[in-house]
């Protein structure tokens, strides 16, 4: 069955960002009297913001509201975007040369005000057909419910979409939802063998995503 349409992770598959929210959050927690860890990122990839800010007040100790954390990890974030926003290479080229031939969507983790900050910085604000944040569903990643929310966005049809992902709960997120699923698997926080086998393609890197590759998954 032909793909038609292509559902995009953000951070860890057209940002190389994973480290960058990895040292926000872990100077914010220490800032605040907490203590964020290698494995406390690994633990909150693919939640929503109100997840990753109940992980840091209960688990890593940082007496604030959630609101007040969210807020002050999306502004520290947004900062170090503006002074560089750190695009995988091949990610801009890859994703304006599928838009030639696919509906294009994006998916992500990130709050939505860090989703607009860095498609118009991108300067990919043409390419997507529409976006959706896990803030808007009910649970992030690994539930489906990003992927769901973002198919039905752009009505697209699940059987003919595939989602690009980077991480294990995204991966899986993608799986759940019944898409087709190209992995792109995370060089800094990789995800376990298992996850990386519910793909159906595996790349070493975003460039490799062509409209040959995707063109092969449905047929």
């Amino acid at each position: 069955m032909q793909i038609t349409t292509i559902v995009f992770d953000l951070d860890g598959v057209i940002l190389d960002s994973e480290e960058v929210w990895h040292e926000v959050r872990r100077d914010f927690a220490a800032a605040h009297g907490g203590l964020w860890t290698d494995d406390d990122q690994r633990a909150v990839m693919g939640d929503n913001s109100w997840q990753w800010a109940h992980h840091i007040r209960e688990v890593c100790g940082v007496e604030l509201g959630e609101r007040q954390i969210v807020a002050g990890v999306v502004q520290r974030l947004i900062g170090r975007y503006r002074e560089h926003l750190p695009l995988i290479a091949g990610a801009r080229a890859a994703v304006t040369g599928l838009a030639r031939a696919y509906r294009l969507g994006l998916a992500s983790s990130a709050p939505p005000e860090v989703i607009r900050f860095v498609v118009r910085r991108a300067g990919l604000g043409g390419v997507f057909s529409g976006w959706l944040s896990s803030d808007d569903v009910a649970a992030g990643k690994p539930a489906p419910d990003a992927y769901l929310a973002a198919c039905r966005r752009l009505q697209a049809d699940r059987p003919r979409t595939a989602a690009v992902e980077d991480s294990e709960n995204g991966l899986r997120s993608a799986r759940n939802a019944g898409l087709f699923v190209v992995g792109v698997p995370n060089r800094r926080f990789p995800p376990a063998p298992a996850a990386l086998e519910l793909a159906d393609v595996v790349l070493a890197s975003i460039g490799e995503l062509t409209p040959t590759v995707v063109a092969a998954l449905g047929s």
